[in-house]
């Protein structure tokens, strides 16, 4: 599917180890990325003034990095990055709509075929829906503004076999976890990760979002599944636009196969301060857990807080001395928790709500854990620093298993939660 992918965007038959000028469908920038690309597009001028950007109709920029707690230089960046995108008629995400990925996911922007990049790396969500999704630098931003094109070393390809069906107690969270454990950091370095197998079937979109997002966790260039009904009933009114998807043909060549049997996956949780550092609930209970942070593009959807609310109701609510941030992916997101009272309950236990965005993710806006912190996160990175305290200490868990950690006031296997 990679291949194809960039073959389609390349204009002629690229392969494994080429180099392809290829033309993006679409590119999206944040206000972490869009400034510095404009400083490296000035320099690309021979004179000071911005020219209009060579295919302003395939850009948009997501200012979701960065809110009004992140200071003055902060909001000067976001002031550049919307200047820009309204001079030229480039789509804007504005402050508190959300997160760039889940808003051109959810808007119909990209779709079953196409290349899409963004200045941010976990742009491979993008492969949930058949695209090629891949980060790219503010530099290679630079050259879509001036051009509409990049060049991409086309990746090899890692089959990832899926059987079977998740059970009631896993997630797709607990499945990235399992391979990254298997994986490594770097085990899929620049490879994309193919998602095939007749437990496709069984794995929704907001799923498929999360193991996608989190392909980059183990080096991975691209995470992409195939086309099907579902993917097709989820892009049903959200856009309008013929679909040409892409599948792999039945003799494609792959570097090796993972195999995963979904029945078998159980809940994993990473430990500080590596993706990669991931155990069973076995090896971690018991751990004292401070604050629970429910949001990001990997955990911020509604299906994350039924999944966590569920756990909550059961359990009695959040326990005493846990803070509980929520912080939805996109306007949507939240409009629908307060839609079906989801909203409501989450406020009745406690939990503090964060505008749409990245939030504490990043560390750059949201909620700073204190100096010892335990922090365990539905986020797709845990390393040192990464929500602004390096002396907080950050776990990465699904949405129930963080829910049964509110409830609880320590690591616990959410199979053995109270109910």
């Amino acid at each position: 599917m990679a291949e194809k992918l960039l073959s389609r965007a390349a204009g002629h038959a690229v392969y494994a180890g080429d180099l392809a000028i290829c033309e993006p469908d679409m590119a999206m920038g944040t206000d972490g990325s869009v400034p510095m690309a404009l400083d490296y597009f000035r320099d690309m001028q021979e004179d000071s003034a911005l020219p209009a950007p060579a295919r302003p109709d395939r850009l948009a920029f997501a200012l979701d990095h960065y809110g009004v707690a992140s200071g003055e230089r902060a909001m000067a960046l976001q002031a550049k990055a919307r200047s820009f995108a309204r001079l030229f008629g480039i789509h804007l995400f504005d402050v508190a709509e959300g997160i760039g990925h889940q808003l051109l996911l959810e808007s119909g922007r990209v779709l079953p075929g196409q290349l899409a990049v963004g200045a941010d790396s976990h742009a491979v969500s993008y492969g949930a829906l058949n695209a090629f999704g891949s980060g790219i630098g503010s530099s290679d931003l630079a050259g879509i503004f001036q051009c509409g094109q990049l060049w991409l070393k086309v990746p090899g390809s890692i089959r990832v076999h899926l059987t079977g069906k998740l059970p009631p107690h896993a997630s797709a969270k607990d499945l990235a976890l399992t391979m990254a454990r298997s994986l490594g950091a770097g085990g899929a370095n620049y490879m994309a990760l193919e998602f095939d197998g007749p437990g496709v079937a069984s794995v929704d979109v907001d799923d498929r979002i999360v193991l996608a997002n989190m392909s980059v966790e183990m080096g991975a260039k691209a995470g992409i599944f195939p086309c099907d009904n579902l993917t097709r009933s989820w892009l049903s009114g959200r856009t309008t636009a013929a679909l040409n998807p892409v599948s792999a043909d039945a003799d494609a060549g792959y570097a090796h196969t993972l195999h995963y049997h979904l029945d078998d996956v159980v809940p994993m949780v990473a430990l500080p301060h590596r993706v990669d550092n991931v155990v069973g609930f076995d090896a971690a209970a018991g751990t004292r857990v401070d604050m629970v942070y429910l949001g990001t593009c990997t955990g911020g959807r509604t299906k994350d807080y039924r999944e966590a609310l569920e756990v909550l109701r059961a359990s009695g609510g959040v326990a005493p001395g846990v803070r509980l941030i929520v912080t939805p992916a996109s306007a949507s997101v939240h409009a629908e928790l307060e839609s079906t009272g989801m909203l409501a309950e989450f406020t009745a236990m406690g939990a503090e709500f964060q505008p749409p965005g990245c939030g504490s993710c990043c560390g750059t806006c949201g909620t700073t854990p204190n100096d010892g912190m335990h922090v365990v996160s539905t986020a797709n990175r845990n390393f040192k620093g990464r929500m602004g305290n390096r002396e907080a200490q950050i776990f990465l868990a699904s949405p129930r298993a963080c829910a049964t950690a509110a409830a609880t006031g320590h690591l616990t296997d959410p199979r053995n939660a109270s109910h």
